[in-house]
């Protein structure tokens, strides 16, 4: 009995070892087969997800840009005011690349008219200069609606793949089911990805054009103050 127990144990070791040095198959898929496999319906998302990514960059080092060193120019400014340099406070602007910068232009080729003119001139070009820092903003918050239903739509399609496979086959497995579970699967997480991705953004940066709007705002009130004391 024992010897046939030490027969039998190198056989076992080298089963064990041949099991555990067996190589592991590869199930991973590329990200590229993973998309192709969603269908056509991954064009419209795939475009959706390069225009929120596009907006979201460009908007950023837009407001950025023009968000500039408030405190700075406004010292400038007022330096300039107190000396009575008009024309050197609007060089300074003119040199300035920055909404607040248009905005004290602005009223600075105002002066001579009321106080209330001034200010009403100067509101005015904030207004378009935060158009201008919104632009293409509320498209993202179009893309955060819409790429979740396309991936709905991508769903549907999906399950009547799915039937129209077991109907024509009369048969229900894996080979029936699988191209449909696919379309279904990969167009409703690229929705859902790509909508997360637009409305974080859209929110991000209209955090970013508040923040810019309450700076220019008090940045205006500072000037008129400028103004009535100059």
């Amino acid at each position: 009995m024992s010897a046939f127990l030490l027969q039998v144990a190198p056989a076992a070791v080298d089963t064990a070892t041949t099991v555990a040095t067996a190589p592991v198959a590869d199930t991973s898929v590329p990200v590229i087969d993973l998309l192709l496999r969603g269908g056509l319906i991954m064009i419209p998302l795939v475009a959706l997800s390069l225009v929120s990514v596009y907006i979201i960059i460009e908007r950023y080092f837009t407001i950025r840009r023009a968000a500039g060193d408030p405190d700075t120019f406004m010292n400038g400014i007022r330096s300039l005011m107190v000396k009575g340099d008009l024309a050197g406070a609007k060089l300074l602007c003119a040199q300035t690349a920055s909404p607040l910068a248009r905005m004290v232009e602005k009223g600075l080729r105002r002066i001579g008219l009321p106080l209330k003119e001034i200010e009403t001139s100067v509101e005015n070009v904030g207004k378009i200069e935060i158009a201008r820092l919104e632009k293409n903003i509320s498209i993202l918050g179009i893309i955060a609606g819409i790429a979740p239903m396309i991936g709905f739509v991508g769903t549907i399609i999906g399950v009547i793949k799915i039937f129209y496979s077991i109907a024509a086959t009369k048969e229900f497995g894996i080979p029936q089911v699988a191209d449909g579970l696919y379309v279904k699967l990969v167009t409703s997480a690229t929705g859902l990805i790509v909508g997360i991705i637009a409305h974080v953004g859209y929110h991000w940066l209209s955090i970013l054009v508040e923040r810019m709007v309450f700076r220019m705002e008090n940045s205006a009130i500072e000037f008129m103050d400028i103004l009535q004391d100059n």
